[in-house]
């Protein structure tokens, strides 16, 4: 039976970014990694594929975590609005407030092809898509195929990259600017608080 390499990382905080503001309510986005996230963290670990595109070394991942903090961000818009006040021309661009959720207290596991790639992992940290966020590895695990599915080892989301009848749309490529597409597998109970 072929053999796999987890590397489990783990931090306080994690964001993963919305592709769209609908799309999070629609799909509860912030709760599993896209395929392009899956791609970013993988070139920070391994910079000699940064002129690749596609995922070459992660063959897998899940993600856990406590619960989500919904908190407030600001934003502007892209544009400049114009108004004139008297012989002035004012520029402005409006704000907005969003609702982003925070996951709290992420367990991600990362699954590797090879012992080496594993190992490469584990020496380094992760963010999920913010820089501030960083997860730090606290093991590797040898398993056979069959145990990622055990749903007390790796308990979690895992978007699965293909686009079948259970697909929907997670985004845009950051590269090539196709569509992805992907169907969210739950293994197990991915809120760790009920685990506890």
């Amino acid at each position: 039976m072929e053999k796999y390499y987890v590397v489990k990382y783990t931090g306080p905080f994690g964001f993963i970014k919305p592709w769209t503001a609908v799309r999070d309510s629609e799909t509860f986005s912030q709760q599993f990694l896209t395929p392009s996230i899956v791609e970013g963290i993988e070139k920070k670990l391994f910079p000699e594929l940064l002129d690749e595109v596609g995922i070459k070394k992660i063959k897998r991942h899940r993600l856990s975590y406590t619960q989500i903090s919904q908190q407030q961000e600001v934003i502007q818009t892209r544009g400049w609005n114009s108004t004139k006040k008297g012989g002035q021309i004012l520029f402005e661009r409006p704000t907005a407030i969003l609702i982003r959720g925070v996951l709290l207290e992420p367990i991600l596991h990362l699954v590797f092809w090879t012992k080496e790639d594993a190992e490469r992992a584990f020496e380094q940290h992760i963010c999920l898509c913010r820089n501030e966020d960083i997860l730090m590895p606290k093991g590797i695990t040898e398993v056979n195929q069959n145990d990622l599915d055990d749903e007390t080892l790796f308990n979690g989301y895992e978007l699965i990259f293909e686009n079948n009848e259970n697909a929907f749309q997670v985004g845009y490529h950051r590269v090539t600017n196709e569509p992805m597409f992907g169907w969210l597998k739950i293994v197990g109970t991915p809120i760790n608080r009920f685990l506890k």
